[in-house]
């Protein structure tokens, strides 16, 4: 499960980039005065709080595990 974890964390990492790439490139086509649609925005955004959500997952396993040992 937490290799699962891991490995679709790093999956969210390359579609952010790509988002954050993808919103570059449309706010420099389109300019300040046309700003584009609100879904170029979400490209970036909703892979972003998944990245939350799993990196806190990854970053509090450690802990959880040197509990569970202590706990042995």
């Amino acid at each position: 499960m937490n290799s699962l974890i891991r490995q679709g964390h790093r999956w969210l990492s390359v579609a952010f980039t790509v988002g954050v790439v993808i919103n570059f490139v449309v706010y420099s086509v389109r300019g300040k005065d046309h700003p584009p649609a609100f879904w170029v925005n979400l490209l970036a955004l909703i892979p972003v709080f998944l990245l939350l959500f799993s990196g806190l997952y990854l970053f509090v396993l450690p802990y959880i595990a040197r509990r569970g040992r202590a706990k042995a």
